[in-house]
């Protein structure tokens, strides 16, 4: 498997995080694809598949870190990506919420 786990949505509370710029002030590191779970159960594919994905937006994927587990939030098309290269890894920033 390569995701912990595959969800519809996401379960934590609104955190106000919507632009780019906002994102752009949570730092990128590494995380494991199978400690993520994902909020979205489709994939674009013209998303998976085109050479300029990142062109319009953020080079890293974007994981909120909520009651001991990791949820993508956006970039399922990089992890899934990522997977089909045999990377375990993704550079995503990591947003943590606390309760």
């Amino acid at each position: 498997m390569i995701f912990q786990a595959v969800g519809e949505e996401r379960p934590y509370p609104v955190h106000g995080y919507e632009t780019t710029s906002q994102w752009s002030t949570v730092p990128p590191r590494q995380v494991r694809l199978d400690e993520l779970t994902t909020t979205r159960r489709t994939l674009d594919l013209d998303a998976l598949l085109a050479e300029d994905s990142t062109f319009y937006g953020d080079l890293f994927a974007h994981v909120v870190a909520w009651r001991g587990r990791l949820y993508l939030e956006d970039g399922l098309h990089r992890a899934v990506r990522a997977a089909l290269h045999q990377r375990q890894v993704l550079h995503a920033r990591v947003l943590t919420l606390s309760e």
